[in-house]
């Protein structure tokens, strides 16, 4: 009985000590805002419509051959699944299908089995090794390729080039601070270029905020360049 008390009293207070740091970085990242330049208003809008027109042509070429390959495996080529966008909208994201069928169900049926996978997942929202994701979806993965159909999403103005990572509808409330919510999420950003196998999911809302502040023409395209260096070394999962 004393060891059931004494056990659920530790529970009790990682409990409270988690909502108090989200709590905590959440105030933190709130307070700041930012002076309304031409480009947070509607200059980084209009940029990355254009640079989406002129990548078109060989962006079409290139998912259209990695769609053929997913179709050859014997399944659909595309997915959508439902992302937190501006103001907290939600809207459907399109990827190229990289994982299993029945995924959600084998990803429970695997979190089930493993403690160790379940405590990834709650801290990350992302596993090392997932068993949902097929050997081509690895490739297309690591290499961000699987991400290319959502700059269709960027031209429907839903998404930017450069933002936040889109947040799953189910992720909100493990999500500190407000910052996400003022921008459009983005196929690429400062925590897609960073140590992002390494950052707990909690912690990606200290890199949302850093965006936030610094949101200039300069700093995306540094981001941009930065995600060259990303794709080319295969880093993503």
């Amino acid at each position: 009985m004393n060891m059931h008390v004494s056990a659920t009293s530790t529970t009790l207070d990682a409990a409270m000590d988690a909502a108090k740091d989200a709590s905590d970085l959440s105030a933190r990242v709130s307070k700041w805002r930012p002076t309304a330049t031409a480009y947070r208003l509607m200059g980084k809008r209009v940029l990355y419509v254009v640079l989406v027109v002129l990548m078109a042509p060989p962006a079409l070429f290139t998912v259209a051959v990695l769609a053929l390959i997913i179709m050859l495996d014997g399944k659909s080529a595309f997915y959508r699944q439902r992302r937190v966008g501006l103001n907290g909208k939600e809207f459907s994201m399109l990827k190229l299908r990289s994982m299993i069928p029945n995924a959600d169900a084998a990803l429970e049926a695997y979190l089930a089995s493993s403690p160790t996978a379940r405590a990834e997942w709650d801290r990350d929202q992302k596993l090392t090794n997932d068993p949902r994701i097929t050997r081509f979806g690895h490739f297309i993965r690591r290499t961000s390729l699987d991400e290319l159909p959502q700059l269709l999403n960027v031209l429907k103005g839903e998404m930017s080039l450069v933002g936040p990572r889109p947040m799953m509808t189910n992720q909100k409330e493990l999500y500190p601070g407000d910052e996400y919510y003022r921008m459009r999420p983005g196929i690429t950003g400062y925590w897609q270029t960073s140590e992002r196998n390494e950052c707990s999911f909690r912690e990606r809302a200290s890199y949302d905020a850093s965006y936030y502040r610094d949101l200039s023409l300069g700093t995306d395209f540094k981001v941009l360049l930065a995600t060259v260096n990303v794709v080319m070394a295969a880093t993503g999962r």
